[in-house]
């Protein structure tokens, strides 16, 4: 019976007694037709299982290669390898799957980033894909734990949708209509009518409009799904596909939304490193030999374990946008002109200026409030107290060192004719979005919410530079493999 075995996780924690087990895993390496690295992606350290020369047949023995499955029974015995201490005496092996050790693309060395993106079916067998899967679970529960103890509603907003939350336009349409003979109306524009929906529709970019009618009825919900952008954005930082967070809280203000942001985050990083600290360490020192290549002006100043421990141990730095850029006009990098995108008021900050923030000036998160305007989405509540010309919106933005933003939110706009002319000046069309304006006829509350990225969180709590090794399956410009 196969759920017999024992994982190799549990194993290696036990005294060894010689109890009888049996294992299943993949082969990590074979040395000297007498020693099998076992792994079974339960934890990245292997057990060791010995073979007992002359015991077992050779045509077995040949078939114990790099990859290869095995169910192995035996005794636990005391190792006496250094960093290990249990091994199996193995007493049978059954092989459960051949691999070609001579084709197998993962052999028993270090490979780069980007080969493995290439097989990101296999990648997960490398150590250092089980260590972020793992704590990408992890990062998953601690999200469900954290909102559930606080009595959130896990709200399953829609995928396929019509409305167009950001406003940005960046969308992937949602269509079965025939691209080689779509049906037109008179004017040349396509017949909607004939759709699947009857009307244009688009994969999500957001579920706040449908959180916000959640958090209405419910007081507080969260979304926790995958939402898409159509943005044609080759860098570390975007995904075409990705998942997010998003918490829609009633009787909430920007304060509020900060704090509940700043202990969110934390409560993930504290759940990670109680749960998979092992997973965490190879990932620090990991980061820590990919760091020796660098000029030294270039590395950290933490390593990855400090990092997530300053995080937890200090408060958010909390400044205006309107502080931000004086910070910034400020510094020696605008100064000396290292500034590839230039700073004033109003401008929507570049990645280079939230990393100046948070990695140089600063060092530790910031949380960046009060934002132009201008440059800001049409439900969040315009601020009561702007100085002529310099309009603000209750919005903010949570900036992480090594990453950028990692959250973006505001307290809404719940005044109906304050949202109704936002819209107007916005070319929002009203008559699209008369379910979302309904929460604001009937028992309008003053309510907040912010939108988490998972992968850069993910990013964040495993030291990785590239959000495409943070995701199972990465879905970029002009790459849709798997």
């Amino acid at each position: 019976m196969f759920n017999k075995r024992v994982k190799i996780k549990e194993l290696l924690s036990w005294e060894p007694n010689e109890q009888e087990v049996t294992v299943m895993g993949w082969v990590r390496t074979f040395r000297n037709n007498q020693f099998v690295a076992l792994n079974d992606g339960s934890a990245n350290n292997n057990l060791q299982v010995v073979l007992e020369l002359g015991k077992f047949d050779e045509e077995l023995l040949k078939r114990i290669t790099t990859s290869a499955s095995l169910k192995v029974a035996g005794t636990i015995i005391p190792s006496l390898g250094k960093g290990q201490k249990v091994e199996l005496k193995a007493t049978a092996i059954g092989i459960l799957g051949d691999s070609d050790a001579e084709k197998y693309p993962l052999q028993p060395k270090k490979h780069s980033l980007e080969f493995l993106r290439e097989i990101a079916h296999l990648r997960f067998r490398t150590n250092t894909f089980g260590a972020v899967f793992r704590v990408r679970h992890s990062v998953a529960f601690a999200v469900h734990k954290f909102y559930h103890e606080k009595g959130f509603v896990y709200l399953h907003t829609p995928i396929i949708t019509a409305s167009d939350a950001e406003g940005a336009g960046e969308t992937f349409h949602v269509s079965t209509l025939p691209f080689n003979n779509t049906p037109r109306n008179e004017d040349g524009s396509i017949n909607y009518k004939e759709d699947f929906f009857g009307r244009a529709t688009n994969l999500t970019v957001s579920g706040q409009l449908e959180g916000e009618l959640g958090a209405t009825a419910f007081g507080e919900i969260y979304t926790f799904g995958p939402t898409f952008r159509a943005e044609n954005s080759n860098t570390a930082r975007h995904l075409a596909e990705f998942w997010m967070i998003e918490p829609e809280m009633a009787f909430y203000d920007l304060e509020d939304n900060m704090n509940l942001a700043e202990e969110f985050i934390k409560y993930i990083i504290r759940f990670a490193m109680e749960n998979n600290r092992e997973d965490l360490e190879f990932l620090a020192q990991r980061l820590a030999d990919e760091e020796k290549q660098l000029p030294q002006d270039k590395r950290s100043d933490m390593g990855l374990i400090e990092k997530l421990e300053f995080v937890l141990n200090n408060d958010f730095e909390r400044i205006t946008y309107t502080q931000a850029i004086d910070i910034l006009l400020q510094s020696p990098a605008y100064k000396k002109k290292k500034f590839q995108y230039d700073v004033k008021w109003g401008i929507d900050m570049q990645s280079e200026h939230e990393r100046y923030l948070v990695e140089k000036h600063f060092k530790k998160p910031v949380m960046v409030t009060n934002y132009p305007a201008a440059i800001k989405a049409f439900y969040m509540r315009r601020d009561d107290d702007c100085e002529p010309g310099r309009e603000t919106v209750a919005a903010m933005d949570i900036l992480a060192p090594g990453i950028g933003e990692i959250v973006g939110g505001s307290q809404r706009e719940e005044r109906l004719d304050k949202l109704e002319q936002r819209m107007k000046e916005m070319h929002v069309p009203a008559e699209e979005l008369w379910w979302y304006l309904d929460t604001r006829r009937f028992g309008t509350v003053p309510h907040a919410g912010f939108g988490l990225g998972f992968e850069r969180m993910v990013q964040f709590v495993t030291g990785m530079g590239n959000i495409r090794d943070v995701i199972a399956f990465p879905r970029t410009p002009k790459n849709c493999e798997f």
